[in-house]
């Protein structure tokens, strides 16, 4: 029989995912993202668009953890979404997502972390 160890990890991971995706695309928080941010610096006219296509990555990686497909394609996406929301948003906020500051980046670097480790399981080996 085959163990999987990273069951709970792919699992917790895409439960974060999903919730950071989902809600916002019924209460429109996405539209917001697009318009009140993504809009504001820069990417007018796509921004929406482009909130959109990070808001639905999320969730296809998502699924993609919880079924154990295309985990490695899945996960590079995703580090270079969070890669990017770091040096775009939370870096400026500094490391404390709360207590110490707000909006900073321990999280996503927390969930980059995690997506590593979902992607090499036994480390990196020659």
């Amino acid at each position: 029989m085959k163990i999987n160890h990273t069951l709970i990890l792919r699992w917790a991971v895409a439960t974060i995912l999903i919730m950071h995706s989902v809600p916002g695309m019924f209460n429109n928080g996405v539209n917001d993202f697009g318009n009140f941010y993504l809009n504001q610096i820069g990417f007018n006219p796509i921004g929406v668009p482009l909130a959109w296509v990070i808001k639905l990555s999320h969730l296809a990686a998502a699924i993609c953890l919880i079924l154990e497909k295309y985990i490695r394609w899945a996960a590079i996406i995703t580090i270079v979404i969070l890669l990017s929301g770091i040096v775009m948003i939370h870096y400026s906020e500094g490391w404390f997502v709360v207590g110490g500051g707000r909006n900073g980046m321990e999280f996503n670097f927390l969930l980059i972390a995690a997506l590593l480790t979902i992607m090499f399981p036994a480390g990196l080996r020659r």
